[in-house]
C-alpha cells in the first residue's frame, strides 16, 4: 500500500504525459484544493482533432453571430431608422472592444514570449559578446520602469570594468533580479495567505478550489507584470497550466504532515484543526505554484541569487497573519 505521506514520483521520460500518472493517494492531510485545482489545470494536451473541432465550432459560432446581428440590425433599419443606427453603433462598438480584447491578449502572449526567449539568451551566453547582448536585451526590458533606474545605473557603470561573461551575468542578475524577486516573494506571500485563511474559514465544499483558483491566477499575472510580462487573462491561464503540469511532472504537488511539520508543527494542526492544517497545505502548495511561476516569469536563471524556499514563503505568510491579529486586538 503506498504511503500517503510519502511525495509522489512520476517517471518523466520522452513526452509521457502527466495527466496519464497515477493519482496522488489520499492522506489525512494533502491540500485537496490545490491537487484538484492543479489537476484539472494541467489536464492532457489536446489532440489535433480536438484542435480542429474547437476551430471549427468557433469559426461556426462567430459566424452564426456576425449574420444574427447583421440581419438584426437590417431588419430594425427597415422597420425604424433611428433604432436601427443605434443597433448598428452597439454591434461597432462590441466588435471594436472585441478586436482591443483580442489584440490585448496577442501582445500580452508576445511580452510572455519576449521573457522565454530572454531566459534562453541567458543561458546560452557561454562567451562575453553573447552575455553583453543579453544583459543589453534585460536593461532594454527594463528600460521604462522607474523602480529600476538606480540599479540599471549602477549596472551601466560596472558593466565596463567586466570582462567575463559569467561575472557580468551575475553582475546583472544580481543588481536588476534582487528588487524583483523581492517584489514576487510579497505576492506569493500574500496569495499563500489567502489561499490558506479561505480553506481555514469557509467550510463550504468548493470555496477552497474556487479561492485557489483565483489566487493563483492573480498571483501569476502579477508574477508577470513584476517581470515585464504582464500577461492577459488567457496567458495566465496558459501560464497557470504550464506551471501545474510541470509540478505534477516532478510530483511536487503531493505534499502531506511531513512538509509544515517543518515550519508549523503539522502534525499537531492536524489532530487540533483538520480545516486549518488543509490551509496550511493548500497555502504551502500556492507557495510552489508561485517559485515555479518565478522561474518561468523572470528572465534569467537563480544562478547568483538564492531561489524562494516554500517553507520560508510560508513562514512569512503565516508570520504576517498572526501580526495583523495581535495588532488589530491590540
Amino acid at each position: 500500500m503506498t504511503d500517503p505521506k510519502r511525495p509522489l514520483l512520476i517517471d518523466w521520460e520522452g513526452e509521457a504525459d502527466p495527466a496519464a500518472a497515477d493519482p496522488i493517494p489520499e492522506g489525512p492531510l494533502q491540500g485537496r484544493a490545490m491537487q484538484q485545482l492543479a489537476m484539472a489545470t494541467a489536464a492532457r494536451r489536446r489532440s489535433t482533432l480536438s484542435r480542429l473541432a474547437l476551430w471549427t465550432f468557433s469559426t461556426l459560432a462567430t459566424f452564426v453571430l456576425s449574420v444574427a446581428a447583421w440581419d438584426f440590425v437590417t431588419a430594425l433599419l427597415q422597420r425604424d431608422s433611428l433604432l436601427g443606427w443605434i443597433a448598428f453603433a452597439l454591434v461597432g462598438a462590441a466588435l471594436l472592444v472585441t478586436l482591443l480584447l483580442a489584440a490585448r491578449e496577442t501582445l500580452a502572449f508576445f511580452r510572455l514570449s519576449r521573457l522565454g526567449h530572454l531566459r534562453q539568451a541567458v543561458e546560452a551566453a557561454h562567451d562575453l559578446p553573447k552575455a553583453r547582448a543579453a544583459t543589453d536585451a534585460i536593461l532594454g526590458l527594463y528600460t521604462h520602469r522607474p523602480d529600476l533606474d538606480w540599479p540599471r545605473a549602477r549596472l551601466t557603470e560596472r558593466r565596463p570594468e567586466i570582462f567575463d561573461h559569467d561575472a557580468l551575468l551575475s553582475l546583472t542578475e544580481t543588481e536588476l533580479m534582487a528588487p524583483l524577486d523581492q517584489a514576487a516573494r510579497r505576492e506569493i506571500e500574500a496569495a499563500a495567505r489567502q489561499v490558506a485563511i479561505v480553506t481555514a474559514l469557509v467550510p463550504l465544499a468548493l470555496a477552497d478550489v474556487a479561492a485557489a483558483l483565483w489566487a493563483n491566477l492573480r498571483m501569476i499575472r502579477r508574477l508577470a507584470e513584476i517581470y515585464g510580462g504582464r500577461s492577459g487573462s488567457l496567458g495566465s491561464l496558459g501560464l497557470l497550466r504550464r506551471v501545474f503540469a510541470h509540478l505534477i511532472a516532478t510530483g511536487a504537488v503531493a505534499i502531506g504532515d511531513d512538509m509544515i511539520g517543518s515550519f508549523a508543527g503539522g502534525g499537531v494542526l492536524s489532530r487540533l484543526s483538520r480545516r486549518f492544517g488543509e490551509g496550511v497545505i493548500n497555502g504551502a502548495l500556492t507557495a510552489r505554484v508561485g517559485v515555479a511561476a518565478m522561474e518561468l516569469c523572470r528572465p534569467m536563471p537563480f544562478v547568483a541569487l538564492p531561489k524562494p524556499k516554500v517553507t520560508n514563503l510560508v513562514s512569512r505568510a503565516l508570520t504576517g497573519l498572526w501580526n495583523r491579529e495581535e495588532v488589530r486586538n491590540s
